[in-house]
């Protein structure tokens, strides 16, 4: 399985433009990626820098045919006129699809900062053989105590589907909602975590699950050191957009894998010379069983 994770800032690139087509002619130079997944993509939010156009979901459905296309915005709102303003993550694949989940992650009161309502969307695939949980996520900027709040969240609903897998429900008689899928352990967790190598956020979600080993729950690692142990992460903000990013280079986008996936890691890699946003994409392959 291959995936590419990236925050497109609603493809506006160092130059200012919005140009959703570049957008995804740079994820297809990167790879043939089995699985996209983009934070800040928008509907209703022309006002935004570079004037994205109405509706970046029917846009992007439309560059990226033979792709299935799952949007959750964080931002749910309406103008005054009754049409949408969204703003959210959003994952492409062609992988088999088995379930979405929308998990609106804690916003907690904070008025020191500025804040917004923030996602995280889950797909269970099918690679190969295998069901797989997909989540692309985009956590708070301006506030560590949501930033933690969310990294709690994730980790709490990751136990949740590790003990689903572990302890999977009765089935209804009869086909219905009752009869549940299969929830896999196994997981990828990737997107804008706008927490840096040191931040709350990155140290608490690699802490280990107490009492992990007895209960079934598979810890959370960091795809990039595990793929180039020894080596700094590769910045993925601050490279080439100087207007919004005057400071030095730095690292806050991540994918992180449960354990059971480390040996199928065959690289995790960051494009640093696209300035198709003001951040840059990781790229993840996993070889097949």
């Amino acid at each position: 399985m291959e995936l590419i994770s990236w925050n497109i800032q609603w493809g506006r690139g160092a130059d200012g433009r919005v140009d959703l087509g570049r957008t995804v002619r740079t994820l297809r130079a990167i790879a043939d990626a089995d699985v996209l997944c983009m934070q800040e993509v928008t509907r209703g939010y022309g006002d935004l820098g570079g004037g994205p156009g109405p509706d970046q979901v029917a846009e992007l459905a439309a560059l990226l045919p033979g792709y299935r296309i799952l949007y959750a915005p964080g931002v749910d709102r309406f103008s005054a006129d009754g049409s949408p303003r969204q703003f959210g993550n959003l994952i492409a694949t062609r992988l088999p699809l088995c379930e979405v989940f929308h998990h609106a992650l804690p916003w907690p009161a904070d008025p020191t900062v500025p804040s917004m309502p923030r996602v995280a969307l889950e797909a269970t695939v099918l690679a190969g053989d295998r069901r797989l949980r997909v989540i692309c996520t985009h956590l708070e900027y301006y506030s560590t105590h949501q930033r933690a709040a969310q990294t709690d969240a994730l980790r709490a609903w990751h136990r949740e589907a590790c003990e689903h897998a572990s302890q999977p429900g009765l089935a209804e008689t009869g086909p219905g909602p009752f009869t549940p899928e299969p929830r896999p352990a196994s997981a990828v967790l990737c997107g804008d975590f706008n927490s840096v190598p040191d931040d709350i956020a990155y140290l608490r979600m690699l802490a280990p699950y107490d009492g992990s080993h007895e209960t079934g729950i598979i810890g959370w690692h960091d795809a990039w050191m595990h793929a180039n142990p020894g080596k700094p992460h590769a910045p993925t903000c601050a490279l080439h957009d100087k207007d919004q990013w005057p400071e030095a280079p730095f690292a806050c986008d991540f994918v992180f894998l449960t354990e059971d996936l480390l040996s199928r890691v065959l690289c995790c890699e960051v494009d640093s010379e696209t300035q198709a946003s003001d951040h840059q994409p990781i790229y993840l392959s996993l070889a097949d069983e």
